[in-house]
């Protein structure tokens, strides 16, 4: 299959990338390159072709010949949408919509979206499955529904949206991220020996790692179109909805020597518990092989081979807001995230 994959410089979208080009696919990416800065280590293959371009300024052109498109390339994580709502809503939500008609209009047949479980923000009920309210807590999260709703709205008999609702990531990534949970706790682990948590750790939170997140992608693609057609799967396993203080436990038993301590409720509220059920028993050849205790483990092992300081751990580009307000304040991008000339 040739694919286009947005987002290939991302946490996620670099091993992606590797990940189907592994299984026979033809793959191209593309990425804005914001966060090129930033590699903590080598393993993955490129793709054998790269565009540098933002998801706006895409046109049909640039789709021809593709029989499926992957879209992962948007701001990301709540605290990044928070810091530009508006900004957020068009890239992450005009931008998508477009992107998914540009790809309906030129011929392409599959398109495979990167969702979240945090459109389920605050849930209701225990363990909340693709067909609960959405109650989004945030603009990253609020996008999402959004995409969601308006893609599905293209669906037709030539035209094949999946969204695939990615509990929280974790793991070891070329392109790291330290701004989501489990890989923040054991940067800190590593490079501190203290976990010293602001919050009592109560909140449910499901995790899925990032390997499994690509398995996700690889089998949606593979799948029988009747089987994924305009269907949405919450991509994770039952047994990985963790609170965030079992989450801290895992991680400072598996680095030893860390000091773990919890602090009151925190101004965050997002909670929820999520339910697995319909990926693993609809989505053929999926199942997650990588739990919390394996990703702390992998991630120990990174760090250990790499000698990571603390410099590394805090550098900028592994913090997505960081190292955008590092490009804004040097002016290498402007204020709507658009790269200046050089």
């Amino acid at each position: 299959m040739k694919l286009l994959v947005t987002g290939t410089d991302g946490y996620i979208g670099v091993l992606l990338a590797d990940v189907l080009a592994k299984r026979g696919h033809h793959v191209t990416g593309l990425d804005a390159g914001f966060y090129r800065d930033g590699l903590l280590y080598n393993g993955v293959l490129p793709p054998a072709r790269q565009i540098k371009q933002d998801i706006r300024d895409i046109t049909h052109k640039d789709l021809r010949g593709y029989d499926a498109v992957v879209h992962l390339a948007e701001l990301s994580n709540d605290p990044l949408g928070q810091h530009n709502p508006e900004l957020t809503f068009q890239i992450n939500h005009r931008g998508s919509v477009a992107l998914a008609t540009k790809c309906k209009e030129v011929g392409i047949a599959r398109f495979v979206y990167t969702s979240s479980c945090s459109v389920y923000g605050v849930a209701s009920s225990e363990n909340v499955t693709e067909t609960s309210p959405t109650n989004p807590q945030t603009a990253y999260a609020e996008c999402k529904v959004f995409v969601e709703r308006d893609v599905s709205a293209l669906a037709d008999n030539n035209f094949s949206p999946t969204f695939l609702r990615n509990a929280t990531a974790f793991g070891a990534s070329p392109r790291m991220r330290f701004d989501i949970v489990l890989n923040n706790l054991a940067g800190l682990a590593w490079t501190t020996k203290e976990i010293k948590m602001i919050s009592d750790g109560t909140p449910w939170r499901p995790l899925v790692h990032v390997l499994d997140i690509c398995d996700a992608v690889a089998c949606a693609l593979n799948a029988p179109r009747e089987i994924v057609h305009n269907q949405v799967f919450n991509v994770g396993d039952n047994g990985q909805n963790y609170r965030v203080r079992e989450i801290a436990e895992i991680v400072a038993d598996v680095f030893p020597g860390c000091r773990l301590s919890f602090g009151a409720n925190a101004a965050d509220n997002r909670s929820y518990r999520v339910n697995f059920d319909k990926i693993n028993s609809r989505l053929p050849g999926f199942r997650c092989q990588r739990d919390a205790r394996t990703g702390a483990q992998e991630l120990h092992g990174v760090f250990e081979k790499i000698q990571m300081t603390r410099e590394i751990f805090e550098f900028r580009a592994f913090t997505r807001l960081k190292q955008l307000e590092h490009l804004l304040r040097t002016a290498q991008i402007d204020k709507n995230l658009h790269w200046r000339p050089a």
